[in-house]
């Protein structure tokens, strides 16, 4: 098989483009568009968004690759099916990929405004304190919650860098922006503990899932607890922005599926259940950020 057919084969399974192109073009058009909101600023032109697409798109990448190598022992004994433990592609190929995309994110930055360079340092920064797991994987490996937090830290630095393809070249950014930034955090937690929700069946010895960590009622529970605060800090954006009571309502619309999917896993973890506490943890990050991006301007052209 040559290369080009294996790396198809292991985005597929590590980086599903079908799944990740629409989430990151939303997210970091969004974000750009919240921004300009908030302050009461025109658009930023066409040039911006690609921009911010290209810096999501390297970044999320770049996130995989090196949970490839962080997390190589543990794929190596639990997870052998996985591409690299099976020979599928070698560590050398997938790093090779995640070190061009270095000089094209770094590119996309300066050549948009040399600034937001520096915002993009700020995450390289810290994804690779992540990879090193702070220095401490032992311990926070045991901490799982605090594990969570530091690893999810990341997504308010993602968008304060694609929000800042606006704000810093108008000037700055607005105070209400925060409101925005707390809404990345809690959904980075909707993701990563909805992909972790397995059924009894697929659970692995040696494999951390937050539903062998905490049970598969109480898992559910906080994820949803998550999908609520979620919500909240939407809404609060929305107010932000000028939509808040249509952010409510379309927001109460959009909870119902995530109360009804968690509410069928906790009755019955099947792999089915699993399988769609995964979707629909994306598909309300979706509508979030598609919401709290596009919603003022939707409502705006029919005023």
């Amino acid at each position: 098989m040559n290369v080009l057919a294996r790396l198809w084969i292991y985005q597929a399974e590590r980086f599903p483009l079908k799944k990740t192109v629409p989430l990151l073009l939303v997210f970091s058009a969004a974000s750009i568009c919240v921004s300009a909101r908030l302050s009461d600023r025109p658009l930023p032109e066409w040039p911006g968004f690609l921009v911010g697409f290209v810096l999501a798109m390297a970044l999320f990448f770049q996130m995989r690759v090196c949970d490839e190598f962080k997390d190589a022992e543990d794929d190596r004994r639990y997870r052998p099916e996985r591409p690299i433990p099976r020979g599928l592609v070698s560590p050398t190929e997938v790093l090779v990929l995640g070190l061009l995309t270095l000089p094209v994110a770094a590119a996309a930055a300066w050549l948009w405004s040399p600034l937001v360079l520096w915002c993009l340092v700020g995450v390289w920064v810290w994804l690779a304190a992540m990879t090193a797991e702070f220095g401490a994987p032992a311990w926070l490996k045991a901490r799982p919650v605090l594990y969570l937090v530091s690893h999810m830290a990341i997504m308010p630095l993602i968008d304060l860098l694609l929000t800042s393809i606006e704000w810093l070249p108008a000037g700055g950014a607005a105070p209400q922006l925060w409101l925005f930034l707390v809404l990345s955090f809690v959904n980075g937690c909707v993701l990563e503990i909805g992909r972790k929700l397995w059924s009894p069946e697929n659970e692995i010895d040696g494999v951390d899932t937050y539903s062998g960590l905490w049970g598969y009622r109480r898992a559910a529970l906080i994820w949803l607890c998550c999908v609520g605060l979620s919500f909240v800090f939407l809404v609060g954006t929305g107010f932000a922005t000028g939509v808040g009571w249509f952010t409510v309502a379309v927001g109460a619309v959009a909870l119902l599926p995530c109360g009804l999917a968690a509410r069928s896993y906790v009755k019955a973890p099947t792999p089915g259940a699993q399988d769609r506490m995964d979707t629909i943890a994306g598909l309300w990050v979706f509508f979030c950020y598609a919401t709290a991006g596009f919603l003022p301007f939707l409502i705006g052209a029919f005023r």
